[in-house]
């Protein structure tokens, strides 16, 4: 997919993507101190700078292998940490602290929409501005998957009963396993794809 792109069309993907993953990373890790637990902040997470979340195996490697034996850049950012202990309102305050990151990708891709009506398409401005509004989308729908380790399982244990929550932690040890194999044999079919795309048309 990506042997059609010039070399400016992946800087700006790189560029887009290392904004859009400190935000979100950003975001739990302001969450996560706004709600009582300085875990993220004594370790330096709370921070803009991208070498903070840049883990070596899961941001840089993977990429890199995934792309060249599939031909699908597969990637996670270094997990902002938290202490449940420490966190107000129990699960439901690690849930709130879980959506932080989502949701502040959709709010990147808004304030994207809304400024890409002041430039033409196809002008360097217009393309950054397109590719911040079609990726934040697609890290917002994504990341709220209810699959253990995603952003979404969280907020989906918090309100689940408790036959739900133990299957739940079962899964949790390999759920990024069960994510990436989902992934390679188009486990989750269009529905993605139409979510986005729903999301999309609802953008200003």
């Amino acid at each position: 997919m990506f042997a059609d792109f010039s070399f400016t069309d992946i800087v700006i993907l790189i560029f887009v993507l290392l904004v859009s993953m400190t935000v979100h990373e950003f975001s739990h890790a302001l969450a996560g101190y706004k709600l009582g637990d300085a875990t993220a902040r004594e370790q330096g997470r709370l921070s803009l700078n991208p070498l903070r979340h840049i883990d070596p195996l899961m941001t840089v490697a993977l990429p890199v292998i995934t792309l060249v034996i599939f031909h699908v850049p597969i990637l996670a950012a270094k997990p902002v940490p938290f202490n449940t202990a420490r966190v107000k309102y129990e699960e439901y305050g690690a849930a709130m602290l879980a959506a932080a990151g989502p949701l502040s990708n959709l709010a990147l891709a808004i304030v994207a929409a809304l400024l890409l009506h002041l430039f033409p398409l196809n002008s360097l401005t217009g393309d950054v501005l397109s590719t911040f509004v079609i990726l934040n989308v697609a890290l917002f729908v994504f990341n709220f998957i209810p699959i253990p380790p995603l952003d979404g399982s969280r907020v989906l244990y918090a309100f689940a009963p408790e036959s739900i929550r133990r299957v739940m932690e079962m899964i949790e040890p390999f759920g990024f396993f069960v994510i990436f194999g989902l992934i390679l044999i188009g486990g989750f079919g269009d529905i993605l794809l139409r979510i986005n795309e729903m999301v999309l048309n609802l953008l200003p």
